[in-house]
Protein backbone atom coordinates (compact mmCIF):
# COMPACT_ATOMS: atom_id res chain seq x y z
CA UNK A 1 0.00 0.00 0.00
CA UNK A 2 1.31 3.27 -1.05
CA UNK A 3 2.04 6.09 1.94
CA UNK A 4 -0.89 8.34 2.92
CA UNK A 5 -0.51 11.51 1.69
CA UNK A 6 0.54 13.90 4.44
CA UNK A 7 -1.52 17.09 5.11
CA UNK A 8 -0.50 19.52 7.56
CA UNK A 9 -3.45 22.25 9.21
CA UNK A 10 -3.24 25.68 9.13
CA UNK A 11 -5.41 27.81 11.05
CA UNK A 12 -6.27 30.22 14.02
CA UNK A 13 -9.39 28.22 14.98
CA UNK A 14 -9.21 25.24 17.22
CA UNK A 15 -12.65 24.28 16.47
CA UNK A 16 -11.78 24.35 12.69
CA UNK A 17 -8.73 22.53 12.51
CA UNK A 18 -10.41 19.78 14.70
CA UNK A 19 -13.29 19.23 12.32
CA UNK A 20 -10.71 19.36 9.34
CA UNK A 21 -9.02 16.63 11.71
CA UNK A 22 -12.30 14.64 12.05
CA UNK A 23 -13.20 14.61 8.32
CA UNK A 24 -9.47 13.66 6.81
CA UNK A 25 -8.38 11.13 9.48
CA UNK A 26 -11.25 8.38 8.52
CA UNK A 27 -10.05 8.70 5.12
CA UNK A 28 -6.99 5.45 4.48
CA UNK A 29 -4.86 7.61 2.07
CA UNK A 30 -5.35 11.04 4.18
CA UNK A 31 -2.42 11.67 7.71
CA UNK A 32 -2.80 14.59 9.39
CA UNK A 33 0.63 15.02 9.91
CA UNK A 34 0.32 18.58 12.48
CA UNK A 35 -1.65 21.72 13.10
CA UNK A 36 -0.53 25.54 13.38
CA UNK A 37 -2.22 28.21 14.21
CA UNK A 38 -0.59 30.82 13.19
CA UNK A 39 1.43 31.32 9.75
CA UNK A 40 4.77 31.73 10.94
CA UNK A 41 4.30 28.23 12.31
CA UNK A 42 3.12 27.02 9.15
CA UNK A 43 6.44 27.96 7.81
CA UNK A 44 8.07 25.96 10.29
CA UNK A 45 6.34 23.01 10.73
CA UNK A 46 6.42 22.64 6.47
CA UNK A 47 10.33 22.27 6.77
CA UNK A 48 10.66 19.85 9.82
CA UNK A 49 7.22 17.49 8.59
CA UNK A 50 7.32 17.73 4.75
CA UNK A 51 3.51 17.57 4.03
CA UNK A 52 2.28 16.19 0.69
CA UNK A 53 -0.28 19.54 1.49
CA UNK A 54 -0.77 22.29 3.55
CA UNK A 55 -4.59 23.37 4.27
CA UNK A 56 -4.06 27.07 5.04
CA UNK A 57 -6.36 29.88 6.12
CA UNK A 58 -5.60 33.37 5.23
CA UNK A 59 -6.36 35.26 8.51
CA UNK A 60 -4.52 34.53 11.44
CA UNK A 61 -2.59 36.46 13.94
CA UNK A 62 0.75 37.71 13.08
CA UNK A 63 2.00 36.48 9.87
CA UNK A 64 -1.37 35.67 7.52
CA UNK A 65 -1.82 32.95 5.53
CA UNK A 66 -0.49 34.31 1.56
CA UNK A 67 2.76 35.28 3.18
CA UNK A 68 3.01 31.96 4.29
CA UNK A 69 2.41 30.68 1.40
CA UNK A 70 4.82 32.49 -0.27
CA UNK A 71 7.56 31.49 2.17
CA UNK A 72 6.77 27.54 1.13
CA UNK A 73 6.65 27.82 -1.89
CA UNK A 74 9.07 30.06 -2.47
CA UNK A 75 12.02 27.63 -3.37
CA UNK A 76 10.14 26.66 -6.26
CA UNK A 77 10.87 22.66 -5.82
CA UNK A 78 8.38 20.43 -7.50
CA UNK A 79 8.77 17.62 -4.79
CA UNK A 80 7.43 21.01 -2.53
CA UNK A 81 4.23 20.75 -0.60
CA UNK A 82 1.26 22.08 -2.57
CA UNK A 83 -0.84 25.03 -0.49
CA UNK A 84 -4.48 24.64 -0.59
CA UNK A 85 -6.12 28.34 0.74
CA UNK A 86 -9.57 27.30 2.24
CA UNK A 87 -11.28 30.43 3.75
CA UNK A 88 -14.61 31.94 4.29
CA UNK A 89 -13.80 35.31 2.24
CA UNK A 90 -15.14 35.15 -0.50
CA UNK A 91 -13.08 38.00 -2.11
CA UNK A 92 -11.05 38.34 -5.51
CA UNK A 93 -8.03 40.08 -4.24
CA UNK A 94 -7.58 37.12 -1.71
CA UNK A 95 -7.79 34.87 -4.94
CA UNK A 96 -5.55 36.31 -6.82
CA UNK A 97 -3.09 37.13 -3.97
CA UNK A 98 -2.98 33.52 -2.91
CA UNK A 99 -2.38 32.09 -6.63
CA UNK A 100 0.33 34.71 -7.11
CA UNK A 101 1.81 33.87 -3.45
CA UNK A 102 2.21 30.34 -5.16
CA UNK A 103 -1.19 28.41 -3.73
CA UNK A 104 -2.13 25.16 -6.05
CA UNK A 105 -6.20 25.66 -5.19
CA UNK A 106 -8.11 27.87 -3.83
CA UNK A 107 -11.84 26.53 -1.61
CA UNK A 108 -14.39 28.07 -0.13
CA UNK A 109 -14.65 27.07 3.94
CA UNK A 110 -19.17 26.57 2.85
CA UNK A 111 -17.61 23.49 0.41
CA UNK A 112 -18.70 19.51 1.23
CA UNK A 113 -16.18 17.38 3.22
CA UNK A 114 -15.97 15.82 -0.02
CA UNK A 115 -14.64 18.64 -1.81
CA UNK A 116 -12.23 19.23 0.49
CA UNK A 117 -10.73 15.26 0.03
CA UNK A 118 -11.06 15.42 -3.33
CA UNK A 119 -9.29 18.59 -3.69
CA UNK A 120 -6.32 17.34 -1.30
CA UNK A 121 -5.90 13.87 -3.77
CA UNK A 122 -5.24 16.42 -6.81
CA UNK A 123 -2.82 18.20 -5.70
CA UNK A 124 -1.14 15.62 -3.95
CA UNK A 125 -0.70 14.07 -7.31
CA UNK A 126 0.85 17.38 -8.83
CA UNK A 127 -2.37 18.76 -10.20
CA UNK A 128 -3.84 22.49 -9.46
CA UNK A 129 -7.38 22.80 -8.61
CA UNK A 130 -9.61 25.80 -8.75
CA UNK A 131 -13.34 25.57 -7.45
CA UNK A 132 -15.28 26.37 -10.55
CA UNK A 133 -16.98 29.05 -9.40
CA UNK A 134 -13.83 30.63 -8.73
CA UNK A 135 -12.22 29.93 -12.14
CA UNK A 136 -15.32 31.87 -13.34
CA UNK A 137 -14.31 34.22 -11.89
CA UNK A 138 -11.08 34.46 -12.74
CA UNK A 139 -11.48 34.37 -16.30
CA UNK A 140 -13.90 37.21 -15.85
CA UNK A 141 -10.92 39.31 -14.11
CA UNK A 142 -8.84 39.01 -16.85
CA UNK A 143 -11.77 39.93 -19.47
CA UNK A 144 -11.87 43.47 -17.48
CA UNK A 145 -9.51 46.32 -19.37
CA UNK A 146 -6.99 46.30 -17.08
CA UNK A 147 -8.39 43.71 -15.16
CA UNK A 148 -5.83 40.99 -13.21
CA UNK A 149 -2.86 41.57 -15.98
CA UNK A 150 0.66 41.98 -15.28
CA UNK A 151 2.36 40.71 -18.24
CA UNK A 152 5.87 41.38 -17.87
CA UNK A 153 8.70 40.74 -20.37
CA UNK A 154 10.48 37.70 -18.35
CA UNK A 155 7.29 36.15 -18.96
CA UNK A 156 7.09 36.86 -22.52
CA UNK A 157 10.68 35.53 -23.13
CA UNK A 158 9.80 32.38 -21.46
CA UNK A 159 7.22 31.54 -24.00
CA UNK A 160 9.08 32.18 -26.51
CA UNK A 161 11.23 28.60 -25.73
CA UNK A 162 8.12 26.55 -26.02
CA UNK A 163 7.39 24.75 -29.04
CA UNK A 164 4.43 25.12 -31.44
CA UNK A 165 3.02 21.89 -29.59
CA UNK A 166 3.41 22.95 -25.95
CA UNK A 167 2.52 26.43 -27.11
CA UNK A 168 -1.00 24.85 -28.49
CA UNK A 169 -1.01 22.83 -25.00
CA UNK A 170 -0.99 25.55 -22.90
CA UNK A 171 -3.79 26.94 -24.37
CA UNK A 172 -5.77 23.98 -23.45
CA UNK A 173 -4.81 24.05 -20.21
CA UNK A 174 -5.79 27.24 -19.81
CA UNK A 175 -8.98 26.72 -21.28
CA UNK A 176 -9.90 24.04 -18.95
CA UNK A 177 -9.10 21.03 -20.73
CA UNK A 178 -7.90 17.96 -19.38
CA UNK A 179 -5.09 15.42 -20.38
CA UNK A 180 -7.79 13.47 -21.97
CA UNK A 181 -9.62 16.14 -23.56
CA UNK A 182 -5.92 17.75 -24.31
CA UNK A 183 -4.82 13.91 -26.06
CA UNK A 184 -8.34 14.19 -27.88
CA UNK A 185 -8.21 17.42 -29.39
CA UNK A 186 -4.64 17.17 -30.60
CA UNK A 187 -4.80 13.14 -31.49
CA UNK A 188 -1.77 12.19 -29.13
CA UNK A 189 -1.30 9.79 -26.24
CA UNK A 190 -2.44 10.66 -22.31
CA UNK A 191 1.47 10.30 -21.68
CA UNK A 192 2.63 11.99 -24.43
CA UNK A 193 0.01 15.51 -23.30
CA UNK A 194 1.56 14.74 -19.66
CA UNK A 195 5.18 15.09 -20.98
CA UNK A 196 4.42 18.40 -22.64
CA UNK A 197 2.33 19.80 -19.91
CA UNK A 198 5.57 18.89 -17.23
CA UNK A 199 7.83 20.80 -20.14
CA UNK A 200 5.29 23.44 -20.74
CA UNK A 201 5.62 23.58 -16.66
CA UNK A 202 9.31 23.73 -16.01
CA UNK A 203 10.12 26.20 -18.87
CA UNK A 204 7.85 28.34 -17.71
CA UNK A 205 9.03 28.09 -13.94
CA UNK A 206 5.21 27.31 -13.00
CA UNK A 207 4.59 24.75 -9.94
CA UNK A 208 0.91 23.57 -11.76
CA UNK A 209 -1.84 23.69 -14.09
CA UNK A 210 -3.67 26.66 -11.88
CA UNK A 211 -0.04 28.89 -12.27
CA UNK A 212 -0.21 27.88 -15.98
CA UNK A 213 -3.90 29.35 -16.21
CA UNK A 214 -3.34 32.39 -14.43
CA UNK A 215 0.02 32.87 -16.51
CA UNK A 216 -1.57 32.45 -20.07
CA UNK A 217 -4.28 34.64 -19.41
CA UNK A 218 -1.41 37.35 -17.74
CA UNK A 219 0.80 36.93 -20.76
CA UNK A 220 -2.26 37.03 -23.67
CA UNK A 221 -1.65 33.82 -25.15
CA UNK A 222 -5.51 33.74 -24.49
CA UNK A 223 -8.71 35.62 -23.81
CA UNK A 224 -11.79 35.10 -22.75
CA UNK A 225 -13.94 33.59 -25.38
CA UNK A 226 -11.51 33.02 -27.75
Amino acid sequence: MERPIRVLLADDQHLVRTGFRVILEVEDDLEVVGEAADGERAVHMTRALHPDVVLMDVEMPGMDGLEATRQITAAGSPEGPAVLILTTFDRDDYLFAALRAGASGFLLKNGTPESLIEAIRVLARGDGLLAPELTRRVIATFARPGGASTGGTAGARALDDLTPREREVLVLVARGASNAEIAADLHLGEATVKTHVSRVLAKLGLRDRVQAVVFAYEHGVVRPGG
